[in-house]
């Protein structure tokens, strides 16, 4: 039996070996076609890419549909960054800026906005817009735009958001429930907040204090609401020291920067008198009304005109 099974176990090595031999043949030959393969692919390449590149046309042809396929490539990955920007976008906005170019200005108003711009660090485009306002609305007032400006810089130091513990806002700090029927013809109390909206209606409550007071200084403790006290601490002062700084540089001086409003305010020989406020007179509904009961701790900034 041994002797039988002795051939076929022969055989069955030999076959084995045979197929071995043969599947390493085969693996070199593929081996051997495939460089040989991707050598004449390499070789057929070099040779598209000497030959396109003698062909100016078909260069540009190339260049052309891979910069398309780049651009493509490029939108698909930022479209919905694009849509984002294009839903919050509004070329309008531009109108609702509070500035100006200061080449707009004179001369005279130019020299102010640059000193405003760098002693109370702002930008001088909307100061730029204010100091235009502030001519504009002071030749209709018949008040020194000087003035004006000086109030805002006392004032909120010209932030246009500013606001004071009683309620006073914006740039010239308006008592703005006081003067809501003000603010009315501009949309209501919010307007306050606008700077150009804000200075028209402080410039309105500074010509009536004037008017009552009979005097720039008198209607300026008007304005702070001191009106009917001994001192109004030192503010009307202040806006007229201001005011000189700025009267000066519009006319062609030299002021610096920093500039000090003076080392002190002018004293008295005795205590100044309270300005006598007009005598109150009776409303439709036979009401008296007047504000000279006020308690100097309840008085509140440019609310006696009421």
């Amino acid at each position: 039996m041994r002797q039988r099974m002795a051939p076929v176990a022969g055989t069955v090595q030999a076959v084995a070996r045979g197929t071995q031999v043969f599947l390493k043949d085969v693996g070199h030959g593929l081996l051997e076609v495939s460089h040989n393969t991707f050598a004449l692919v390499g070789f057929a390449l070099v040779a598209l890419l000497v030959f396109a590149a003698g062909r100016a046309e078909l260069r540009a042809s190339f260049e052309s549909k891979a910069l398309g396929w780049l651009q493509a490539r490029h939108e698909a990955r930022t479209e919905g960054t694009v849509e984002a920007i294009a839903s919050i976008s509004e070329p309008g906005a531009i109108l609702r800026a509070t500035a100006a170019d200061i080449k707009e200005l004179t001369k005279q108003q130019a020299a102010v906005a640059v000193w405003i711009s760098r002693r109370y660090r702002v930008a001088p485009e909307p100061v730029s817009r204010l100091v235009k306002e502030a001519w504009a609305i002071g030749a209709k007032a018949n008040l020194e735009p000087t003035l004006i400006l000086a109030i805002m810089a006392i004032e909120s130091s010209f932030n246009p958001f500013a606001q004071s513990p009683v309620g006073a806002q914006g740039l010239m700090q308006v008592m703005t429930r006081v003067h809501d029927d003000k603010y009315e013809p501009f949309g209501g109390n919010h307007a306050a907040f606008d700077p150009v909206t804000n200075l028209r209606v402080g410039v309105r409550v500074l010509k009536e204090c004037i008017s009552r007071a009979g005097s720039v200084e008198g209607g300026l403790r008007f304005y702070v609401g001191a009106a009917n006290l001994a001192d109004d601490g030192g503010y009307a002062w202040k806006v007229m020291a201001e005011q000189a700084h700025l009267r000066a540089v519009s006319n062609g001086q030299s002021v610096p920067f920093n500039a000090p409003l003076s080392s002190a305010p002018p004293v008295a020989s005795s205590e100044p008198a309270p300005i006598e406020l007009p005598s109150p007179e009776p409303t439709a509904d036979g009401v008296v009304r007047t504000t000279t009961s006020l308690k100097p701790e309840v008085a509140e900034k440019v609310a006696l005109l009421n």
